[in-house]
């Protein structure tokens, strides 16, 4: 309409100049040119000067122009050469718009006279211009429950260009849905109208994608297309569909919560709520399964939310629902099969089916000692388990024929004495990774089998007893010791009453505390007469049956100085220690006047006499030798000194307690002659008296040699039974200030002897009891044992 009235306004502004032209006359003139839009700057547009029949030097003396504010100002007049032209492009669509003729009127003056001319200019149209459609993209919606045959008008296409370069033609893309139909509307052009000639489905294709093509009239021509979308609109007529025929998926027991089994998914052909898919779990779903798992309404997606275990389910089927939302939904059902792999989890569990607490030590190898069954709940490798024992014990395991069931049984022999208790561990290790294991203890206790003898802590013994012992007092105790328990070690002595006849004497006046070994003796010892013996004591313990042991033991009767002196000579017909000495008066100093002899039955210090002068007359005239007994003179004789003198002498041992015995002797001075005779008469007596107590010497000498002898073959004989080095290994001689001869120490097997006798000088005799003094020392070494079964 604008533009319509914009036309109507210029036809009637072209009027008014017509009557304006014809009132002024020669005033006046109109002169009409015509351009192409869209020319240069500069363009020529007419000759004004030529055409007014003007010359042109009188152009710019009557100040010829163009009147401004007219129009606009797309024109200038030069007067120099007075020709019009283009002072800028002119845009002929802008300028006219859709009108069909587009005319520019210019009005020009000229001075003295004044003179008005109007210049027309036609702006003659180009194509210029391609159509062009106001939306590059329009959408349509059609429901796919329409019929064929409906129409739809469409956007129409602009081109500001007019007459034939404007739009002439319409063209759709190829389709099998749609064609177009075009009505001419005359000076509005020419409308498109989109007619669907084939029912639509959504589900087959929601949306069609159409091109919409715009042609001018322009040679060549121009076009301008738009896209036009139209969108099927759905009706619920499809039911869900899941797009796996079957769902299966691995899940890892233990599973934290949260974890993602599986996403289900499933589509609807329809769309918007009819093609909106909810994911439930199945109607049938059980409890159990609802507690472990979930279902995203939205996504399909299945969430652990509950501890999964293996060893409790192996596998779930899930059945999961989708629905859509339409106002009637259709529903689908689909089952997901969960397998539960399973893990490493679960130690192997150890139990002691059967179990004997107690072996005894004698049992054979392969003895049953307890029953275990391991239980490991976990599959595959990871249940199967392997029993070890952590350290080296006397037992192994041993499989049974069924899964998983061992028997512990022994595998060495047991020794009660060695190791009565043994703390087993059994280890139970899977073979999973990484695997697990699990540890059960058990105490295996060794019963005792009496199998061991009482052992003495000493074989043999040796023992030293002082004579004169109190009768019923314990003198010493032997004791044994059994490595059994309870009855197999209480032991019980005896004496062994068998033997040599010696043993046997000596064993009945001996007695033992069956319960403690302690030895009394039944009567008092006497050194002097019984100085050693051997006895065997038998240990018996109380199993059953019972085993027993014996032990020698040797006894050594030590002396006690418990026998005084003897004065052997002198001696009266009476009895008494007294005797008669004669001597010459002319004898010289160091005459032998007499020998005073005596006996001890000790032995050692307790035997061991000194001589010493007890009583003397005359101390200048005789001295008396303090180991040997002589009486010798000191001096010669005078005539002065008195006939007769009386000498008392005093033997003692040297005992703790010193014993003692005297002797009295007269020594008489004779003259020489007397003195003789005296002697021949008093030597005679005197060969008698010696002679008996001679062969009483010899008898004496002869039992003690014996005694001796005997000693030293048994010692022999009990060393050469025995491993030891017999050899002989004397030790260093002791000296005691000179008061003993010597003193031989010996060490024969595993017993120390000495030998001890009084010193010997010149002209000593041997003194009855003066030999077998032998003394046996103890050794501070241990003996090995001797162990006899009775």
């Amino acid at each position: 309409m604008e533009q319509k009235g914009l036309g109507a306004s210029r036809e009637q502004w072209r009027w008014i100049i017509i009557v304006l032209i014809l009132l002024w006359g020669r005033a006046s003139a109109q002169i009409r040119y015509s351009i192409a839009e869209e020319v240069k700057e500069g363009t020529i547009v007419g000759n004004i000067a030529k055409d007014l029949g003007l010359e042109k030097n009188t152009l710019k003396a009557r100040g010829y122009r163009i009147v401004e504010g007219s129009t606009e100002s797309f024109f200038h007049v030069n007067q120099n050469d007075g020709l019009l032209y283009v002072d800028r492009i002119v845009d002929r669509e802008k300028v006219c718009e859709r009108s069909s003729v587009c005319l520019i009127n210019v009005k020009t003056v000229l001075e003295n006279p004044l003179e008005i001319h109007y210049v027309t200019v036609e702006v003659l149209d180009v194509n210029d211009h391609s159509p062009s459609f106001k939306t590059k993209e329009s959408r349509l919606e059609i429901s796919e429950s329409v019929l064929p045959g409906l129409r739809l008008q469409l956007q129409a296409a602009h081109d500001p260009d007019v007459g034939q370069f404007s739009v002439q033609e319409y063209k759709l893309s190829p389709n099998d849905h749609f064609r177009l139909e075009v009505k001419d509307r005359g000076k509005d052009g020419k409308i498109p109208i989109l007619v669907l000639m084939k029912t639509l489905d959504r589900e087959t294709k929601n949306s069609h994608k159409l091109l919409l093509t715009a042609t001018d009239g322009g040679k060549p021509n121009k076009s301008g297309t738009a896209e036009i979308n139209v969108d099927v609109l759905d009706v619920n007529d499809n039911m869900p569909v899941f797009t796996e025929d079957a769902y299966s998926v691995l899940l890892d027991e233990n599973a934290p919560i949260g974890t993602t089994v599986i996403k289900v998914n499933a589509t609807d052909l329809d769309e918007g709520s009819n093609g909106e898919i909810i994911y439930t779990l199945g109607n049938n779903v059980n409890s159990r399964i609802r507690e472990l798992f979930s279902v995203d309404p939205n996504t399909g997606e299945i969430t652990v939310q509950g501890l999964i275990d293996f060893e409790l389910e192996e596998s779930y089927e899930i059945d999961i629902q989708a629905s859509d939302k339409g106002s009637a939904p259709f529903r689908t059902d689909k089952s997901v099969l969960v397998n539960i792999v399973d893990l490493n989890d679960n130690t192997p569990q150890i139990e002691v089916t059967s179990f004997s607490k107690a072996i005894p030590e004698d049992a054979r190898l392969g003895t049953t000692v307890a029953l275990i069954s391991v239980l490991d709940k976990d599959s595959g490798l990871n249940g199967k388990v392997i029993c070890s024992f952590n350290e080296d014990v006397p037992f192994t395991l041993s499989p049974s024929t069924q899964d998983n069931m061992y028997s512990v049984v022994t595998k060495s022999s047991l020794d009660r004495e060695k190791q009565s208790v043994y703390d087993v561990t059994i280890v139970a290790k899977d073979a999973g990774v990484p695997s697990l294991s699990s540890e059960k203890s058990i105490t295996i206790f060794v019963s005792d089998v009496n199998d061991n003898s009482p052992e003495f802590s000493e074989s043999p013994y040796t023992f030293y007893v002082t004579e004169n012992n109190s009768p019923g007092a314990s003198l010493f105790s032997v004791r044994a010791s059994d490595h059994d328990e309870g009855d197999n070690c209480r032991i019980l002595y005896h004496i062994f009453k068998g033997g040599n006849e010696n043993n046997k004497l000596h064993s009945f006046n001996l007695n033992i505390n069956s319960e403690n070994g302690d030895v009394l003796a039944l009567k008092s010892f006497d050194f002097e007469t019984l100085k050693t013996f051997q006895f065997q004591v038998v240990a018996t313990d109380s199993g059953t049956p019972s085993l027993s042991s014996n032990v020698t033991v040797d006894v050594f009767i030590l002396d006690q100085n418990d026998n005084a002196p003897v004065i052997l000579y002198p001696v009266s017909s009476n009895g008494s220690a007294e005797g008669v000495e004669e001597i010459p008066r002319n004898v010289n100093a160091g005459h032998l006047v007499t020998k005073v002899r005596a006996y001890d039955a000790d032995i050692g210090y307790n035997g061991w006499l000194l001589f010493s002068l007890q009583q003397v007359t005359d101390h200048s005239l005789f001295g008396l030798d303090r180991y040997t007994g002589q009486i010798r003179t000191l001096r010669s004789f005078t005539e002065t000194d008195e006939a007769e003198h009386k000498l008392v002498i005093l033997v003692k041992d040297n005992g703790n307690i010193s014993l003692s015995a005297t002797a009295t002797v007269i020594v008489k001075l004779v003259e020489p002659k007397e003195a003789f005779a005296a002697s021949d008469i008093k030597s005679a007596t005197k060969d008698d008296k010696e002679g008996d107590v001679t062969f009483y010497l010899m008898i004496t000498l002869g039992s003690v040699s014996v005694l001796f002898l005997i000693s030293i073959i048994v010692l022999i004989a009990m060393q050469c039974s025995k491993t030891t080095d017999y050899t002989s290994k004397y030790l260093q001689d002791t000296n005691y200030d000179g008061t003993l001869c010597h003193s031989i120490q010996y060490r024969s097997g595993d017993k120390r002897y000495m030998l001890v006798g009084p010193r010997m000088s010149i002209g000593s005799t041997i003194v009855p009891g003066s030999h077998a003094n032998t003394l046996v020392l103890p050794d501070r070494r241990r003996a090995s044992g001797e162990v006899r079964s009775l």
